[in-house]
């Protein structure tokens, strides 16, 4: 089958419930609370809790990753804080002594469609003990242990940790199943302790049921293709087992017959000519060979269901002008576009003979032919969900709904969830996180949050949008700003207190002022070619006097993040186009991701 680069879930929408607490059934009435994504269902009430000294775990359920999570979420929470609170003070009623958690399925085994709800209970301050948490696996316990560590703050004066609300009940599932990050690791190297620290950031998003590594194959010794010497098998095991431990599932891709140009390095007879070198040859026998040895030394690294075999951005302009090869066409009696679609379901055919689904790439805007078509779709729009794409907002990625026209409940069931994408040209280790985030958590919401308890407006979530970014910040992830482009700068501490005081900004719109629009004479433009859904709110004065007063710092950063190639400037090539849709005899049926970067 046929699936993009990362994954996601289903989900079903509890009603919510609850006694002596708020009941919070829309977005709304969501202002107090804080949590993202926001939960399915929630209630909480108005007293506070403190955790106790030895605050700990206890369980139904002996697992390591559960045990190994528990630690990890005390660590975060506590911030390298001294927690030395004198508890004798405290009254016992008003502190929680720990997490209950009761798990039912001892499976561990993390696959696309395992379950992933859980119902968290903080108790009120009449009944103390423990908080209690219930999931059906070990990896729905997962997301409520990343809600109960945003419930939880620490208290400078009194010092000790605080779960602020209390009563809560929290009752959560997602809605899709494929909440996936694709990671491009072929452009630029990127280390393995920066692809575990985004891996850690997916965790805290709940963007956790997939991690895709594009072209993969480049990092990895496939035994048939040696691309880097020094790396080994146990590298990416070590991947697979760090991201399984956080709830994470690794998608490898390898993407054929285009983006291989690499292979023939290590194998010139891949290339069509050493002169005309991608696609892969379609018609040498060995390019075959090289795929089904990389699949099977896949095959027994990632235990995924899934694998991702490209399939976009194919010039196959090498196959005609090649000699050897337009002969083998004519004999073959194929054109370009055949050929391409020999190619696609020979390499199809090889990834399901070791026991994977497939996913490839589709064209643009194709989500709802493709549903019609009876097929899985993976949504991953190039407008709205490519993090490369620095002039996209995070309300941009917010607003972006895989269900657009598609009505069909049967067709809706179809599209298993959708990816955003950081693809490598202009990203290293050095900025890949603030390019992540904190745009990607707004895809993150999306795809786990109901559609009734989405904010109708991205106004709406700023503020705990916000507070997620700074979360993100105190546990090390440098996510960036929600003001301007990606990779943003933060703005001056000056500007800012300067600007509230004479505009009447706040800390909650103020960032989304730096969206606002270029107006004559402000010196710098920082739209970027999109506006902000609040530039509406100001006028131009307003834009003219905060360009003036960001004008130097902003400038030279704007002009920083915009080196290099930017990603709306592409190579116009004669790029085929092809229906991938299966005629009547094939065997599989692939699930589709949308949206391939060059159309």
């Amino acid at each position: 089958m046929v699936v993009s680069e990362s994954l996601f879930y289903v989900v079903a929408a509890a009603a919510l419930v609850l006694g002596n607490g708020l009941a919070v059934s829309g977005a709304s009435e969501n202002s107090k609370v804080k949590v993202w994504p926001m939960p399915a269902s929630v209630s909480y009430g108005n007293a506070h809790l403190y955790l106790a000294g030895d605050f700990g775990l206890s369980s139904n359920h002996d697992s390591q990753i559960l045990k190994d999570a528990f630690d990890r979420m005390l660590a975060v929470i506590k911030l390298d804080h001294v927690i030395d609170a004198n508890f004798s003070a405290f009254d016992r009623s008003s502190l929680l002594q720990g997490l209950h958690i009761v798990v039912s399925s001892p499976n561990e085994e993390l696959q696309y469609g395992t379950d992933e709800s859980y119902k968290l209970m903080v108790p009120s301050p009449e009944k103390p003990g423990y908080a209690h948490l219930e999931a059906k696996t070990v990896y729905g316990a997962l997301h409520g242990l990343q809600t109960f560590s945003q419930l939880c703050y620490f208290s400078i004066t009194r010092r000790v940790l605080e779960v602020h609300m209390s009563p809560w009940t929290i009752i959560d599932q997602p809605r899709f199943s494929y909440r996936g990050l694709l990671i491009d690791t072929s452009r630029h190297y990127l280390p393995m302790t920066v692809i575990k620290k985004v891996i850690d950031s997916m965790s805290y998003a709940k963007l956790i049921h997939n991690l895709s590594l594009s072209r993969y194959l480049h990092t990895l010794n496939c035994g048939m293709v040696l691309i880097h010497p020094q790396s080994d098998i146990q590298r990416p095991m070590q991947l697979k087992f760090y991201a399984q431990k956080r709830g994470i599932s690794v998608l490898a891709e390898i993407d054929v017959p285009g983006h291989a140009l690499s292979w023939g390095v290590g194998y010139p007879s891949l290339w069509p000519s050493k002169n005309c070198q991608q696609p892969l040859d379609v018609s040498n026998e060995f390019t075959f060979k090289v795929i089904d040895g990389i699949l099977s030394d896949f095959s027994k690294i990632f235990n995924f269901k899934f694998v991702h075999l490209g399939g976009d951005e194919v010039n196959t302009t090498c196959w005609t002008t090649t000699p050897r090869i337009s002969k083998w066409l004519k004999r073959h009696r194929m054109n370009e576009s055949q050929a391409y679609e020999y190619f696609v379901l020979r390499a199809q055919n090889i990834a399901l003979s070791h026991g994977y689904e497939i996913v490839n790439w589709l064209g643009v805007g194709v989500a709802q032919r493709v549903v019609e078509s009876g097929l899985r779709c993976i949504v991953s729009n190039q407008d709205r969900w490519y993090l490369d794409h620095l002039d996209t907002p995070w309300q941009e990625f917010y607003i972006n709904e895989p269900l657009t026209n598609i009505t069909n409940s049967k067709q809706q069931k179809l599209v298993i969830g959708g990816e955003v994408c950081m693809w490598g040209e202009t990203a290293d280790g050095s900025d890949i996180e603030q390019t992540i985030w904190p745009r990607a958590a707004a895809a993150a919401e999306r795809l786990w949050t109901p559609f009734d308890k989405l904010a109708k407006n991205p106004r709406e979530a700023t503020g705990r949008l916000a507070t997620f970014r700074c979360l993100l910040n105190q546990r090390g992830i440098a996510a960036a700003p929600l003001a301007g482009s990606g990779r943003a700068a933060p703005l001056d501490p000056v500007a800012t207190d300067h600007f509230k005081a004479n505009l009447g900004g706040s800390d909650t719109i103020l960032p989304d002022l730096r969206h606002t629009r270029n107006v004559s004479g402000s010196g710098v433009g920082y739209g970027q070619g999109r506006t902000s859904t609040l530039e509406p709110l100001f006028r131009e004065r307003e834009s003219w006097k905060l360009s003036q007063l960001l004008a130097g710092e902003e400038g030279r950063s704007t002009a920083r993040h915009r080196s290099g190639l930017p990603p709306a400037v592409e190579k116009k090539l004669p790029y085929l186009k092809i229906n991938l849709a299966p005629p009547p005899t094939r065997i599989h049926h692939p699930i589709l991701t949308t949206n391939p970067r060059i159309t």
